[in-house]
């Protein structure tokens, strides 16, 4: 049965939101923002509406109204869903998933509003949203019926493309935590260099921070390196299954851009463009490994060549 298109387009609005709410915490944190509005929450520095507007009461504050805002959409949408939608086996879980994860995310923003938090337990932040990000983008494929168009229920995958899937989406929630913990222990620019951490030559990091960095860049060196190994698997194996085939080789080309965008940040000591674009494409591929997880669900296997 076909979705309602007023459905499609609360999906499609609710996705957005999600990205907005991702990219809006990244520029918090990566114009130390974070405190713009004091030890004030959900208020901003004592009021309901700040009088007084400077550019990280700006920033913050504006993404705590996104938030709240989006919030209701992802709710109303939930509940849509659920109604009009219980019948395919995914709905109920991802429902759940994108407002469990975007409760969380929130309540973890407050506490280190209120409280403060622990380096480690901030670098869960952005991870936490990403999953909800990512419930809320399957939930609008399977609303816009992606998976009927690609004729998902006849997939076809070998034992060694389920498990690189698998294994590949698992490293990059990796990937993600030591990102965000560079930013949030202040490791961004501990290492002026690139991909060494200084002069061009090889060393063992000698303090915490260079462990840190050089952690999060040999973590998305093997990123790179596993995706490149399942496009090449699929450019051989999957021609003729169009949804596995572009798949990979999209992954394949975000991951590269990934990678690059990595290094400009560092050569341009954080250029704010460039880092913002970093956490975009981070999203875009942990949104595209989730999918592809959806597909292996539904797909039957077959034993590998």
């Amino acid at each position: 049965m076909q979705q309602s298109k007023y459905l499609k387009w609360f999906a499609v609005a609710a996705t957005i939101g999600m990205l907005l709410i991702l990219l809006g915490g990244a520029l918090v944190s990566k114009t130390d923002s974070g405190m713009g509005c004091g030890r004030n929450w959900p208020g901003c520095n004592g009021q309901l509406i700040p009088d007084v507007i400077t550019p990280e009461v700006l920033i913050e504050f504006s993404h705590r109204v996104v938030t709240g805002s989006v919030g209701f959409l992802i709710l109303i949408l939930s509940v849509w869903s659920w109604k009009t939608m219980r019948h395919i086996r995914e709905t109920k879980l991802l429902v759940f998933m994108a407002m469990f994860f975007l409760i969380l995310q929130a309540l973890i923003g407050a506490a280190q509003v209120l409280w403060g938090q622990g380096d480690f337990i901030l670098a869960l932040h952005f991870g936490i949203s990403l999953i909800s990000f990512a419930s809320v983008l399957l939930l609008t494929l399977l609303i816009f019926e992606v998976d009927r168009k690609f004729d998902a229920d006849k997939l076809r995958i070998g034992t060694k493309l389920k498990w690189h899937t698998i294994g590949v989406t698992l490293f990059s929630y990796i990937v993600v935590y030591t990102g965000a913990l560079v930013r949030h222990t202040d490791s961004s620019l501990i290492c002026s260099d690139w991909p060494m951490c200084q002069n061009g030559n090889f060393s063992l990091p000698s303090n915490l921070y260079e462990w840190v960095q050089m952690g999060h860049r040999t973590a998305a060196a093997m990123i790179f390196i596993w995706i490149s190994i399942i496009a090449w698997h699929a450019f051989k194996h999957y021609k003729d299954q169009r949804v596995l085939f572009y798949g990979w080789m999209i992954a394949f080309i975000i991951v590269s851009l990934q990678v690059l965008s990595g290094m400009i940040v560092v050569l341009t000591k954080l250029n704010l463009y460039f880092a913002l674009l970093h956490s975009l494409l981070i999203t875009l591929l942990f949104g595209l490994l989730c999918y592809m997880i959806l597909l292996l669900s539904r797909s039957s296997f077959k034993k590998q060549k």
